[in-house]
């Protein structure tokens, strides 16, 4: 299994700490608001991360982490929790509000067939890790307190700057990290926050230091080192978390064990919507429910997505969605080809080297533009040549192959009832008569009440499902 590691910024071997047992530790959504599609880009690409591990035959454990406190509006540890934010905004608590949009990413990921990872963790049901990995780091000399919250001294941590490559001598008040008299270091950041006098949060513990909550990037190594141990396998998280997030994780975990924190990090690139990162506030975050009021399913997404590359740069659009709708069509009636096996001259289909050729561009860093690619060449050719009887069992089992290694759900197209299978045979008697307006008009029928559309060949009539 091959992958690039922003960490040693290159494409390297994995290779788990204690095989075949592979440890991943995937950043998940800040429950506050609706998941857009730039999230749900990041999640598909870690399911296929996970898939490829599994191709490769190791044995995943997989933690992905609820952030339903503590996250504030500025990644510098500044302005106001996402969501206490969230909770103004619609009249409820922010326990209420956590779990509306827990429940909806939930769901979102079982519309798009995302694997459900062995644990998920809440950062609101691990205060008492949180706050025992502040207090090693400050009894290790690491960790500071000041009229606002308890801090984390970067300059105590050799090599921060290096994971993300920082110039912390450039850095400016209210730029990456805001301004903040009492800190030590602008770099420094809050390991747990103060509730403010006077204020009345609905998240709010006691704590050593006093009554607060805590930071952002705590909880990722509580809560990572809790379930997976004091260095992991495989952090997964968007590219926008290197620089703060995924950098603070590394400086307060190595400072609390001793040791490295993880050995390979996955990041998923950026994705724009006319030229713009989406976001909230410019008001360009779709939704999966937008989706489908727009006619696209989740499925549809899901290749949209797989046919990017998660070290690129995607440019998400409504052609680029139309378009993947059209290669799920042609590979859904690929799929139906199991019920329609023939007796013809049509090219021998070797299914066992198609699974392996998947499997070698899927662990080769997640190549799966290549495996699209690849898949609509093997539909076009399919399609005009037909599936003998002989490669039926191969193709059968070809297919539950691609759903298990790309969550494609092929195997699940279910064939044509008896009535549609009288009406196509209606049809070619109907042709064989020559009497083609009543084969039309049956033609019609079959699509526009059954959603089935009639395609002749030189083999003989084959349908597919028109959605």
């Amino acid at each position: 299994m091959k992958l690039y590691n922003t960490l040693t910024r290159q494409i390297d071997e994995v290779t788990p700490l204690v095989p075949p047992t592979i440890t991943i530790y995937t950043c998940g959504p800040t429950v506050y608001d609706h998941t857009h599609i730039g999230h749900w880009y990041n999640y598909v690409r870690m399911d296929t991360l996970i898939r490829a591990l599994k191709a490769a035959d190791l044995q995943t454990k997989w933690v992905m982490n609820i952030t339903d406190v503590g996250h504030l509006t500025s990644d510098a540890d500044e302005g106001e929790d996402k969501l206490e934010k969230g909770a103004k905004r619609e009249g409820k608590t922010a326990w209420e509000v956590a779990k509306i949009y827990t429940d909806e990413f939930i769901d979102g990921m079982h519309k798009l067939n995302i694997l459900t990872p062995d644990f998920i963790v809440k950062a609101t049901d691990h205060i008492d890790e949180q706050i025992a990995m502040i207090k090693t780091l400050i009894d290790k000399g690491f960790g500071y307190v000041i009229s606002d919250g308890v801090y984390y001294d970067t300059a105590k941590f050799e090599g921060y700057k290096d994971f993300a490559k920082l110039d912390l001598d450039e850095q400016q008040a209210g730029a990456r990290v805001a301004f903040n008299p009492e800190k030590r270091n602008l770099s420094d950041f809050a390991l747990w926050k103060f509730s403010p006098e006077g204020s009345n949060r609905d998240m709010e513990w006691e704590s050593p230091w006093g009554k607060g909550f805590p930071g952002w990037h705590i909880e990722c190594s509580a809560m990572s080192i809790k379930y997976l141990g004091e260095t992991i396998d495989i952090h997964c998280g968007g590219i926008d978390h290197i620089p703060v997030h995924h950098t603070n994780e590394i400086a307060q975990s190595e400072a609390a064990t001793g040791k490295r924190f993880a050995n390979y990090w996955m990041h998923s690139n950026h994705i724009s919507v006319n030229g713009e990162k989406i976001s909230k506030s410019l008001g360009n975050s779709i939704t999966l429910e937008d989706l489908e009021q727009k006619g696209y399913s989740p499925e549809v997404l899901r290749v949209n997505i797989l046919e990017s590359h998660y070290q690129s740069q995607s440019k998400f659009s409504w052609d680029s969605l139309e378009a993947a709708k059209q290669r799920l069509i042609d590979l859904k009636a690929m799929a139906v080809l199991r019920y329609q096996t023939i007796d013809s001259t049509a090219d021998q289909l070797d299914s066992a080297a198609v699974i392996q050729d998947i499997k070698n561009l899927l662990i080769n860093n997640l190549e799966t533009p290549a495996i699209m690619a690849y898949l609509s060449e093997l539909a076009n050719r399919l399609l005009k040549s037909g599936l003998s009887k002989a490669d039926y069992d191969s193709f059968v089992s070809l297919l539950g192959n691609i759903d298990q290694l790309l969550g494609l759900k092929l195997s699940q197209i279910s064939d044509i009832d008896d009535a549609v299978t009288d009406l196509i045979a209606r049809r070619e008697t109907e042709r064989g008569n020559k009497d083609w307006q009543a084969s039309d008009d049956t033609r019609k029928e079959l699509e526009n009440d059954h959603n089935v559309l009639v395609l002749d060949t030189p083999a003989g009539p084959s349908w597919r499902w028109s959605f």
